[in-house]
């Protein structure tokens, strides 16, 4: 592949999917912006996720797309008429190829085993034959497709997430109205996440709740968060638990990263709230089961453990569990393993 980087004008990223796969991509971002300060870079997301990355610096434009095919034609014609130079595509899936393609950049660079390959004018075989090691983390791989095309990756970026004004304000007014005050960054706060994609990543939430004693006892107030369809299980924990746990179901993705910056810990499942978490640098304790841990772990500097217990099914795809039927690998995590880790992860963090 050879491409005049000086003569590039506008890149756009393509990564559709999820929380956790557009937090993975800020490394990426923060790679491309270094090597071409003054490119117009844009990143193509779902419209439910897009907020996310508004105000990321790395970034130009968010451009969004809602469901359904007059939406992905709209887009696609909007994107055509941008006139990208060089188009990344991190995802691989139907609908990020068709709209790679729609482009029409001189340069559409993807993975071999991508579908409909012939719609890339570059192709890389794997990411590990880039980085030269057997398993690679989510955002080594989307790094790789860069590193492919000469961009310089070789330090392999953090993850990173911008805390706006607007949305620690709407944070501020929300956590009024349940007679909570968010006083100062990295306060005595707990970021609480027990919900998850799967009930095989999905930690026993009378677990989390013995975790919010302990933490309760160490001083610090425990905020749970989840969506709407999963108040439930908040409704679940605060039963639970012996100490008071204030609960949100109705943040924003920008308010939840805003609440996960003033929080002095992390303790969840592995979602995409724990990339978020990882990508405003607060120390985490992130509960694994069947998830791949060398591909999903969090990607941070800050101070954090995994904690998981050994089977040899995992990694799997999650969706159910095909040998044991009850998910033997996040149920067997016990409550003392994880308020350890939290412990070590408090200890190590400087005041």
């Amino acid at each position: 592949m050879s491409i005049d980087w000086k003569d590039v004008r506008r890149v756009l990223v393509v990564r559709l999917r999820s929380i956790g796969d557009t937090v993975l991509a800020t490394p990426s971002l923060a790679a491309l912006r270094r090597h071409l300060p003054d490119a117009q870079i844009d990143i193509l997301l779902e419209d439910w996720v897009a907020p996310l990355l508004e105000g990321l610096e790395d970034i130009d434009n968010v451009v969004s797309i809602g469901k359904g095919m007059s939406e992905r034609l709209k887009t696609a014609l909007f994107l055509r008429r941008v006139g990208y130079d060089v188009v990344f595509n991190l995802h691989g899936g139907t609908t990020s190829t068709f709209l790679t393609r729609a482009t029409g950049a001189p340069h559409r660079i993807g993975f071999a085993n991508y579908q409909y390959s012939a719609f890339y004018t570059d192709l890389l075989s794997s990411a590990s034959d880039l980085w030269k090691q057997d398993k690679t983390h989510s955002a080594e791989q989307q790094l790789a497709l860069l590193g492919f095309a000469g961009i310089p990756v070789e330090d392999r970026p953090k993850s990173r997430l911008p805390v706006t004004n607007e949305a620690l304000s709407s944070l501020e007014a929300k956590s009024r109205l349940r007679q909570f005050e968010i006083s100062d960054p990295r306060s005595l706060i707990a970021l609480i996440h027990p919900a998850a994609a799967f009930a095989t990543k999905q930690w026993p939430t009378e677990n989390f709740a013995r975790t919010v004693d302990f933490l309760h006892e160490k001083g610090i107030t425990c905020v749970a968060v989840s969506s709407k369809n999963e108040s439930k299980l908040l409704e679940e924990l605060a039963a639970s638990s012996n100490a008071p746990v204030i609960t949100f179901d109705d943040l924003t993705l920008p308010e939840i990263t805003a609440l996960a910056s003033q929080a002095k810990v992390f303790v969840g499942n592995d979602s995409g709230i724990a990339h978020i978490a990882a990508a405003v640098e607060t120390p985490s304790v992130v509960v694994f089961g069947s998830s791949n841990r060398d591909h999903w772990r969090p990607w941070t500097d800050a101070p954090n453990e995994i904690v998981f217990e050994h089977f040899e099914c995992q990694p799997c795809p999650g969706y159910r569990c095909e040998v044991y039927g009850d998910p033997k690998c996040i149920k067997s995590v016990s409550a003392t393993r994880v308020i350890d880790a939290v412990e070590r992860v408090l200890k190590g963090i400087v005041s």
